[in-house]
């Protein structure tokens, strides 16, 4: 149970906060009624304890604030005047219970769980599941009468599962429930903590497992009659792995899990074979005839059985597989009694398998299909038919997925949505959106702003939406609004300016989906740089992933879980061919296995690192090995991140989305010229060359330009340096909507720019050069004292190969006919 502490007497606040936290209660504290309001307005919690004499908002007025706004948390305040008219107006204003200082602790401990059980209206004294006992007076857990010892967290998690039956709790809910403000933990540990939680029941001889898990959502108390069995099918997902840490989305459920037991189909015969191998090595073990080849075998087949069991949902299967290639690892001879228990192990793996595989035939003919939950509004079938790739990539296959698409006109432009009633930086966005190639709209603020903004919202669904939280009378309704987008099927990044800068209001912010905060004063370049790297994190774009794998089961099921979220996954099970398999691929993440035959995946990555083309590439291992030793070669060698096989979904697809955004933000700086976001120098040269060696193996023609804008020199004398880098924004947005995606735009410098079109001849490349200079010429900007000028270019147009068999060859033939030469 999670209580907020505001008292801003510390020898008070300090003692009280862990001695409660002694009585499992996870506590936050607040210095004054401002930073206690902050919390309470972040966080849920089961209780307030409220001292009454505050600074910048007393308890009272806390406590009217907290009804008026329709929060019913219970409040037990404290103060030091105990006297009935204090008490009256105490009560008056919402409170609960009232306790005076100074007060007696197990009086206050008791008075707590009483409005804790008044909150829960029908929660008993005690709390009971089958024969399991939790007794909230005295924080005692017992079974069968006897005594269980837990830690403070694993006890909270406990009583939260009790009290609440019906409900599930995902990683963050249970997060917010039992861990202060100033401790929060990760996922991992949440796991944990649920982990030695269901490990000290069941060795305690708790019925059954109390605590379940909810594939793709979290965790819940287990219903005292119910058929699990009946509740999977129903629910279409069997084991496939699901566990998700956070509520964020996953592809259609029902294609997932249909797509994995298509999978099983396939691999189920080769881990029959696996565990045969280890049933044919303990029999030539007990007879006193097993080979060290044969032993080596078996230990591979239980090392690759870890990974595969855990990847079709047997956690049990996995980690029988772990221990079994652990005694297999025994150099010296088993002891009788280590042969009995490697025994015991494989019949074990055996029966979980048959288990696995009765679940699964059973999922491949379901009663009634599940239907997905529509994330992405559309049903077409998975593909997961690999296609070859060039034999020069060896065993390299790809599987691809069909992907949405967003039907967009070729020259429309993104449309940004202000709802700020600050006139004077509303006026000059007006004027710098269009020379940013942006569409503006605003909120009318003649009457209400919010109520134009969901207007303009449903109207023309902006691609952002600049948010000015304003005046504290306004704030709240427009942190309504940013709710309210962020909760709507298609959400709409939101920058929120602010006059306020601190960490609290930066944490409600991002709570309630802000996707950027600017604090004011802010220049409308500061918006717009802002609104730019927003647009391009935000574009839909198709991520390529490699594997490398020496099973290709694990390969099939990752393309399976991949493929649904528009990624183009690339596999590899020869780590022989992975130079010419990389080179194919190019891909945008590398996923490696640490032990692979003849050359591991943790020498794969030391490859990549050291090759400056590929050094900058995400690298992720997937592995059984979850030890200190394998950890550290992971990340020495390079590695971005890690983990541990079995493979749970969610968190597999989040590590991947994370990394993919990361590196593509980080890609963007290093590859885009931060005024005018066409690619700088060293991007350009790379992409240019690289279209010349395709235009040199399939003879096909490559135009080459240089484009120099005139007087810029003097437009930054006369106007300013402000209207210079406007100009160049103006031509760089001119140069993006006029050539294609596959064209190659890029800044050598100053106002030089270049352009090369693969497949176009010269006059093609003419052609599209005097279409740009007309549109440039049209433009009308506005200097120093409201003085109009307009812009022209100049250019000189070369082919590939006439004019010149390189880059540079191309570049000097070009740059002399611009008169340079």
């Amino acid at each position: 149970m999670r209580i907020l502490l505001v008292e801003d007497d510390e020898a008070i606040a300090e003692p009280l906060a862990k001695s409660l936290t002694t009585q499992h209660y996870a506590v936050d504290v607040a210095k004054d009624g401002q930073e206690g309001w902050d919390l309470a307005e972040l966080f849920t919690y089961d209780l307030i304890l409220l001292d009454v004499m505050l600074p910048k908002l007393n308890g009272i007025n806390f406590c009217q604030r907290l009804r008026a706004n329709g929060n019913q948390t219970p409040v037990l305040l404290l103060t030091a005047q105990d006297n009935s008219v204090n008490k009256v107006m105490g009560l008056d204003a919402g409170a609960d219970d009232y306790v005076a200082k100074p007060f007696d602790f197990q009086e206050l401990l008791a008075r707590i769980r009483a409005l804790l059980r008044r909150g829960g209206s029908t929660l008993p004294p005690l709390l009971e599941w089958k024969n399991l006992r939790l007794d909230p007076s005295s924080c005692e857990v017992t079974c069968d009468g006897k005594l269980v010892h837990l830690t403070p967290k694993e006890y909270g998690l406990l009583e939260l599962f009790l009290r609440n039956s019906q409900r599930i709790f995902s990683c963050s809910a249970l997060i917010d429930h039992q861990w202060s403000f100033e401790e929060p933990p990760t996922d991992d540990t949440v796991r944990s903590h649920i982990k030695g939680l269901r490990q000290k029941l069941k060795a305690a001889g708790v019925a059954d497992e109390p605590i379940e898990t909810v594939y793709g959502i979290g965790y819940k108390l287990k219903p005292e009659q119910k058929n699990v069995d009946q509740d999977k099918k129903a629910k279409g997902l069997g084991k496939t792995k699901l566990t998700s840490s956070s509520p964020s989305p996953v592809p259609q459920q029902n294609q997932v899990a249909t797509g994995v037991s298509k999978v099983w189909e396939a691999v189920a015969q080769k881990l029959e074979e696996r565990v045969a191998t280890n049933e044919q090595a303990l029999t030539l073990l007990q007879q006193g005839q097993l080979s060290e080849e044969m032993r080596a075998s078996a230990r591979m087949e239980a090392h690759k059985l870890a990974g595969s069991m855990g990847m079709f949902g047997s956690d049990e299967g996995s980690q029988l597989a772990r221990e079994i290639e652990s005694l297999w690892e025994i150099q010296t001879p088993l002891e009788p009694q280590v042969i009995q228990q490697l025994s015991q192990f494989v019949a074990a793996l055996r029966q979980e398998l048959q288990l696995l595989n009765s679940e699964y035939k059973q999922e491949s003919q379901p009663e009634h299909p599940v239907q997905g939950n529509g994330v992405f509004g559309h049903s077409e079938e998975i593909t997961n038919a690999p296609s070859p790739m060039p034999e020069a990539a060896g065993r390299l296959s790809v599987s691809t997925h069909k992907k949405i698409e967003f039907p967009t006109a070729f020259n429309q432009r993104p449309l940004l949505l202000v709802v700020n009633r600050d006139r004077k930086l509303t006026e000059a966005l007006a004027k710098e959106t269009d020379i940013w190639g942006i569409q503006v709209r605003f909120a009318q603020t003649a009457r209400s702003p919010i109520s134009s903004a969901r207007e303009l919202i449903a109207e023309y669904s902006p691609d952002v939406v600049l948010l000015d939280l304003g005046s504290t009378d306004t704030s709240e309704t427009n942190l309504a609004l940013l709710a309210e987008l962020n909760a709507s099927n298609s959400s709409i990044p939101v920058i929120v300016l602010t006059d306020k800068d601190s960490l609290l209001d930066r944490v409600k912010v991002a709570r309630l989906g802000g996707s950027g905060i600017l604090q004011k004063p802010v220049s409308p370049i500061q918006v717009l740089e802002t609104v730019n790297q927003i647009l391009q994190r935000t574009r839909p774009t198709a991520a390529k992933v490699m594997v490398v794998d020496d099973d290709p089961h694990i390969l099939a099921a990752l393309q399976t879980l991949l493929v649904p979220w528009g990624m183009k996954v690339y596999t590899l099970e020869n780590p022989l061919r992975f130079l010419e398999a990389i080179a194919a691929a190019q891909p945008d993440l590398l996923i490696l296995d640490v032990e692979i035959p003849e050359i591991s995946g943790i020498e794969l990555c030391q490859v990549v690192r050291n090759d400056p083309q590929w050094s900058g590439l995400p690298i992720l291992f997937l592995t059984a090995h979850n030890d200190t030793k394998t950890r550290q070669q992971v990340f020495a060698a390079g590695a971005d991140d890690y983990i541990s096989k079995p493979i749970v979904e969610p968190e597999l697809i989040t590590r991947i989305l994370n990394r993919l955004e990361r590196s593509r933000w980080l890609r963007n700086l290093a590859e885009l010229d931060g005024l005018t976001q066409v690619a700088n120098r060293r991007k350009s040269t790379q992409d240019l060359n690289w279209y010349l060696q395709l235009s040199d193996r399939h003879q096909q023609p490559l135009c080459f330009a240089i484009v120099e804008l005139d007087s810029l020199k003097e437009i930054n004398h006369k106007h300013g340096h402000a209207v210079g880098d406007r100009v160049l924004s103006q031509l760089g947005e001119l140069l993006r909507q006029t050539f294609h995606t596959q064209d190659v735009v890029g800044r050598w410098g100053g106002t030089e720019f270049v352009v090369g079109m693969a497949g176009m001849t010269k006059t093609d490349g003419e052609r599209r050069l005097l279409e740009l200079l007309k549109r440039l010429r049209q433009i009308e900007f506005t200097g120093a004292n409201s003085q109009k000028f307009h812009v022209t270019f100049r250019t000189a147009v070369v082919e590939y190969p006439q004019d010149g068999a390189n880059l540079q060859a191309l570049y000097q033939a070009a740059d002399r006919g611009m008169g340079n030469g």
